[in-house]
């Protein structure tokens, strides 16, 4: 049911938002698009919240990851919309959700023994810097369509979404917000490392891409502050940057379950 309600509301958005011709409408989601969106939204967070708090063992694996990264990338951009404009991201956000939400059904995921605050905390740090990357990514991705239009000149489909300069201001505040939230992950991860293990880094594949999706994200705003930098070399340095914060999570955890199929 969430999964086709998210569905119905990406067939909207992209019939009104994209398809539209003509001068656009006013900015915004209107009252009734809001609490359409947050319908699916609060089912979809009381399933997570049953599956991975309420159950008696805790299992969370990449299916479960990809599924509350999509939960929260979905409020995240209804707190966004409230202060900026985001027409145009509902066709490219909801289909996602929809793909991401029956997931944790499909598969079950590792158990995972630590049950303490510390691994609690380090965990929602994680999900919150990983939907803002997918924030910032469909940011991008956005950026690169309105751009391609309007060097076609289809001025009837740019007019209907955001300028390039509101959606690159907002890009690079996503990605300095979600880097943030990155260097706690990182920071708690190497805590908890060092409690239970006596050193702060275990040199694995889940380590390795987290630091390269770090560094990767630290050089593009370095990049952007101090050089400038912008459109498509913005665009490929956040691309590899999310490609690289996905194999530290969710493409070893998939590799783990379903791959090599470890419980």
């Amino acid at each position: 049911m969430v999964s086709a309600m998210y569905l119905g509301l990406a067939w909207h958005f992209w019939s009104t938002r994209w398809r539209r011709r003509g001068a656009p409408a006013a900015p915004g989601l209107r009252a009734w698009e809001r609490a359409a969106i947050l319908a699916p939204l609060a089912l979809h967070g009381w399933l997570l919240y049953r599956g991975i708090f309420i159950s008696p063992e805790l299992r969370f694996g990449f299916a479960q990851a990809l599924s509350v990264m999509m939960w929260l990338g979905v409020a995240l951009y209804l707190v966004e919309s409230l202060f900026y404009s985001l027409e145009g991201f509902e066709p490219l956000l909801l289909p996602l959700a929809a793909i991401a939400s029956p997931l944790p059904a499909l598969f079950a995921g590792r158990n995972i023994p630590v049950h303490g605050t510390e691994f609690k905390v380090h965990l929602a740090l994680a999900m919150i810097a990983y939907s803002l990357f997918t924030i910032a990514l469909l940011h991008a991705a956005l950026m690169a369509l309105v751009e391609r239009r309007l060097h076609q000149r289809n001025t009837s489909f740019a007019g209907n979404l955001p300028p390039l300069l509101t959606l690159e201001h907002s890009l690079f505040r996503v990605i300095a917000i979600a880097f943030v939230f990155l260097t706690l992950t990182l920071a708690t991860g190497m805590a908890l490392t060092d409690a239970m293990f006596g050193h702060l880094l275990r040199f694995n594949h889940e380590t390795v891409f987290a630091l390269l999706s770090w560094a990767t994200f630290a050089c593009l705003l370095v990049g952007r502050y101090v050089y400038g930098w912008r459109g498509r070399t913005a665009l490929r340095w956040t691309i590899a940057g999310f490609v690289l914060v996905l194999l530290a999570n969710v493409g070893t955890a998939f590799v783990v379950e379903v791959l090599l199929r470890r419980a």
